[in-house]
């Protein structure tokens, strides 16, 4: 049975995508949403998991977010955590409830903003080449227990790397996207 098979592949990059557009979706410009802490993952119970599993976001206000922990004995780690992410939200603990208000989009938080878009596009192009890599490697296994020929290789290699261009374009794409938005432009 041939190691190499391009739908997973293209599933795979798909998820690559998907996963970065649900990374630039969390990248709020001023307004709160349950979203921006989305990549956030807390160390509790000796296992990282979301957020959203340790603990419920809501938005009471237009500019702040409230994060309703369930154990009191994870209000620490969870704070810790969401000062770690990099979104520059500093919580305000009130008993198992943190408060964190949404910071005025000042030009540095917009470049703060843009500079994780970034982050979160470079992750998404190396979980497509890492699909790439792994399809390339399928085929030259195949190609070694004689069920495709070189040139049948040589084709497919092709196709992945098409699929992995038009990826990689498609996760630039949205990136810019993501960064024309945040910086007002």
């Amino acid at each position: 049975m041939p190691a190499f098979d391009k739908a997973d592949l293209e599933r795979r990059m798909h998820g690559a995508v998907e996963a970065l557009k649900s990374d630039l979706i969390g990248l709020r410009t001023g307004r709160a949403s349950v979203n921006l802490l989305d990549p956030v993952t807390v160390e509790v119970y000796g296992a990282h998991m979301p957020l959203n599993q340790a603990a419920t976001v809501t938005a009471p206000e237009p500019r702040m977010l409230s994060v309703q922990v369930w154990d009191k004995s994870n209000v620490g780690p969870v704070d810790k955590a969401i000062r770690s992410a990099g979104l520059g939200l500093n919580p305000i603990m009130d008993g198992q409830t943190l408060r964190i208000p949404i910071p005025d989009l000042t030009e540095e938080r917009r470049k703060e903003l843009a500079k994780l878009a970034g982050q979160y596009a470079e992750k998404a192009r190396v979980a497509a080449r890492n699909v790439r890599r792994d399809g390339m490697d399928n085929l030259k296994t195949d190609e070694k227990k004689g069920e495709i020929s070189e040139d049948d290789r040589k084709r497919r290699e092709t196709e992945v790397q098409k699929l992995t261009d038009s990826t990689i374009a498609e996760i630039d794409a949205a990136a810019g996207a993501k960064e024309k938005e945040i910086l007002g432009k």
